[in-house]
């Protein structure tokens, strides 16, 4: 839970994109505003509508009653209990709002279901507008232009729509509605990275430059050492020094051996002495760091190619795990991204971050669905925390601005 607070808290610029998106659909159709308990869309289509207000009384009772009431209190000795503070609340044994014919219904608990749903307490005025097809088509506009894409924004705002066409949503209802279509879509991916017995391990991690595979990678292996395994770093981007001084600033922290070479070395040589190295250390992962230059794609393809073919002289079933890093803050770019690296690397997972810095989080949505590949790890920051396993249920919930 600490993360999904983490992860609500900084990914505030899509939650409220969509957040005030809701709000100006529903405003700008809203069929009424009442004084509502809650209503939970479920898939019954079932929900608790506000009954009526009762008939006013008439004045001519209401003065008798009042006169009743102050005769009554001056012949009346005042009681001996202190009167309840002012903070205090009145209980009342009857709903002054029910019809009298029948009896009223429960009041819901402020800290229950609706109250950790919506968030609000009982009689707060609620908007509703009747989900239509020109509420519908609002609704694709607004998660399209949260990065979610065309096929992605239409497939979900149609499963919202099964079965309740025609009825009265509020925003807090289309939220948990949206959340709900949105985790099932990300459930089938959300997937931890394998591990498995054979030493070592190796991961290859791809991606452009700027994406966050450097820091990545240093976390990762900061997390897996900590996990208790034994983790080497190889610095393939060899045409940047800034990677491979940033990895080694990682490798100190987690106490991970780094293997470098000089700028401009063939990280395919590279990649061949680390994998010597962590065999004879025995070590369980070996992570390669590549380079993420897309300017020429065919020399990219022939240096992963060569890369491959080299740890493969070592372990024919080497690389085991391929990690694609995409940077959020791309948007639709990153489905570019993804694929041309299946045409460039087996590609096994993937890895999203700085979702802290955009107010586009949609497309993860949208690569989860085109795609179809593993989500292993999403990060909303630079620290050593700020990266952890991808969980459908709190990403939706934070992605519409909502609480689990």
């Amino acid at each position: 839970m600490a993360f999904f607070r983490k992860l609500k808290e900084r990914m505030f610029r899509s939650s409220s994109k969509i957040d005030e998106g809701l709000d100006a659909i529903v405003q700008d159709g809203a069929d009424e505003t009442e004084t509502d308990l809650g209503s939970i869309v479920e898939d019954t289509g079932e929900t608790f509508e506000t009954p009526p207000e009762p008939e006013p009384a008439p004045e001519v009772m209401r003065e008798e009653v009042d006169e009743a009431a102050k005769t009554s209190l001056s012949d009346e000795e005042p009681p001996e209990e202190a009167a309840p503070t002012p903070t205090e609340p009145v209980k009342l044994d009857v709903d002054l709002a029910a019809p009298l014919s029948e009896a009223p219904p429960p009041a819901p608990e402020k800290g229950g279901l609706l109250g950790r749903m919506f968030g609000r307490s009982e009689g707060q005025a609620v908007a509703r507008r009747t989900l239509d097809d020109d509420m519908l088509e609002q609704l694709e506009e607004l998660l399209i232009t949260a990065d979610m894409g065309v096929d992605t924004a239409l497939r979900v705002t149609a499963n919202m729509a099964e079965g309740r066409l025609g009825r009265k949503l509020s925003v807090a209802e289309i939220k948990t509605l949206m959340a709900r279509e949105v985790a099932q879509i990300m459930e089938a991916v959300a997937k931890p990275m394998p591990l498995y017995a054979k030493k070592p391990q190796v991961v290859l991690v791809v991606g452009v430059n700027g994406a966050g595979k450097t820091t990545t990678i240093g976390k990762l292996a900061s997390q897996f050492r900590a996990a208790g395994k034994k983790v080497v770093i190889a610095a393939g981007d060899t045409f940047r020094a800034a990677a491979v001084e940033q990895l080694q600033v990682w490798g100190d922290r987690a106490g991970v051996p780094v293997l470098t070479a000089p700028e401009g070395s063939d990280p395919a040589s590279l990649a061949f002495d680390a994998m010597t190295q962590a065999q004879e250390e025995n070590a369980d992962l070996l992570m390669i760091d590549t380079a993420g230059r897309l300017q020429n794609r065919a020399d990219l393809m022939e240096e992963l190619a060569k890369i491959v073919r080299v740890i493969r002289k070592k372990d024919p079933d080497a690389p085991h795990n391929t990690l694609l890093v995409l940077d959020a803050t791309t948007g639709q770019n990153a489905l570019n991204q993804v694929k041309v690296f299946q045409e460039l690397a087996d590609v096994s997972g993937l890895v999203m971050t700085k979702l802290d810095g955009t107010a586009k989080g949609g497309v993860l949505v949208a690569l989860a669905d085109k795609f179809g590949l593993p989500i292993h790890a999403i990060g909303v920051g630079e620290q050593i925390d700020d990266l952890a396993p991808f969980d459908p249920d709190e990403f939706a919930a934070a992605l519409v601005g909502i609480d689990t």
